[in-house]
């Protein structure tokens, strides 16, 4: 098995390697980090007050922004040279966000991802099959290495349509899937329209990633398809995919806290929640070497599970939610900021300010940004071909920038 020993160390064992990997992030990210050092000295802080975990809390907060305004390797712990991957995501600002991984880095991150296989029952006798959208390409290679280190047969990540992807399914045998609910979605109603019975499948088990699911709607892919749904949590940012994956009886998340510590607090004040209460997801990186996050603000609203369960896990639990903490909208697993959406529409258009409403929607079983645009004296154009031309430069622009399908609608101006 790939699972570490954590489960073989005592409460208290447990939480003192957590405390001496947090310690050594710190002085890592103290010694080797301006932005951390500074941040540290302006609260009168050093790595050594922490002498606990509870501590972390005298540390300020991290958030996405932090992550642009240190563009490209203002945020690395460790010279480039020790780098041996790079990983980018679309951001919040014109820059994209950047994180680097050194080769322990990676060794760890292909044992949680295979960890996270193995709690879904993934074995070296199981097939993958990795179909996740552009935007989630990194999440595609770390899915292969956890697979492969699992021992499984991998089907890397690959741009097929759908009708081929179903093709694969059947004719290579493929036991597991991994992708996202809006694939998983689309699949099975192409399947009942095209009357491909499930039995024709291999297919045991479908993980989901990108966005929460309930646990009705992952039924119903269950039943239909006559396979196990199992829900795992990652973010682009840090370090990856797995951060947390569903246990055995599906009762909750698991979070990998020796490896990464998460904490709940009030989004609003800053402050821990109490335990059972839910709010924003705090997570610290424990183990990554090259690009260590200390309270990273994830904008995920999420709450501990405190009572206890069949699976007698010792890694924390927790129930993530749809609500989210910050402006952002899940797109086919894909987080897009609106508040950039509109400041990139801005820039397209070339005007101060665009009137526009923004939502989510499902067009031919594909997730995209609906954008409803006001036709006002900004836009006016006596040549409609001129207006519907930059209209569809600016769908392309946007597209590209964020990461998802965009349509813009054209409406005319509120009363």
């Amino acid at each position: 098995m790939v699972e570490m020993q954590m489960s073989e160390c005592s409460i208290e064992e447990r939480e003192q390697l957590k405390l001496e990997r947090l310690q050594s992030t710190l002085n890592r990210a103290y010694k080797n980090v301006p932005f951390h050092r500074n941040r540290f000295l302006e609260r009168e802080l050093s790595p050594q007050d922490i002498i606990s975990l509870k501590d972390i809390e005298k540390l300020p907060f991290m958030d996405r922004g932090h992550l642009a305004t240190h563009y490209p390797y203002g945020l690395f712990a460790v010279p480039l040279r020790d780098i041996v991957r790079i990983h980018t995501a679309p951001g919040t600002g014109d820059s994209p966000s950047i994180s680097g991984y050194t080769k322990a880095d990676l060794l760890i991150w292909k044992k949680l991802v295979a960890r996270s296989l193995e709690a879904a029952g993934v074995t070296e006798m199981d097939i993958i099959q990795i179909h996740l959208p552009p935007g989630l390409a990194n999440w595609g290679r770390d899915y292969k290495d956890g697979g492969e280190t699992v021992g499984a047969s991998v089907i890397p990540n690959s741009p097929l349509s759908l009708s081929k992807t179903l093709m694969v399914l059947r004719d290579y045998k493929t036991s597991t899937l991994v992708t996202t609910l809006a694939f998983a979605q689309q699949l099975m109603e192409h399947m009942f329209e095209q009357e491909h019975n499930p039995n024709e499948l291999n297919l045991k088990r479908i993980i989901l990633v990108g966005e929460p699911v309930a646990r009705d709607v992952a039924k119903d892919i269950e039943d239909r398809l006559h396979v196990d749904v199992w829900l795992n949590y990652g973010l682009s940012e840090i370090p990856g995919p797995a951060i947390a994956h569903e246990s055995e009886n599906h009762c909750g998340l698991r979070i990998n806290d020796d490896h990464i510590l998460p904490e709940i607090i009030d989004p609003n004040t800053g402050r821990p929640v109490l335990p059972g209460e839910k709010g924003e997801l705090v997570l610290t990186t424990l183990s990554a070497r090259a690009f260590p996050l200390i309270r990273f603000r994830t904008g995920d609203m999420a709450h501990f599970l405190t009572e206890t369960c069949s699976c007698c896990s010792h890694f924390t639990k927790m129930v993530w939610h749809r609500k989210r903490a910050d402006n952002y909208i899940i797109i086919s697993g894909i987080k897009v900021s609106l508040d950039q959406v509109k400041i990139d529409l801005k820039k397209a258009l070339n005007i101060p300010s665009p009137d526009c409403e923004m939502e989510k929607i499902c067009q031919g079983g594909i997730e995209i940004l609906k954008i409803s645009l006001v036709v006002d004296n900004q836009l006016f154009s006596d040549e409609i071909k001129d207006l519907e031309r930059l209209m569809y430069r600016t769908e392309e622009i946007l597209s590209e920038r964020v990461g998802v399908p965009i349509k813009i609608r054209l409406m005319q101006k509120r009363p």
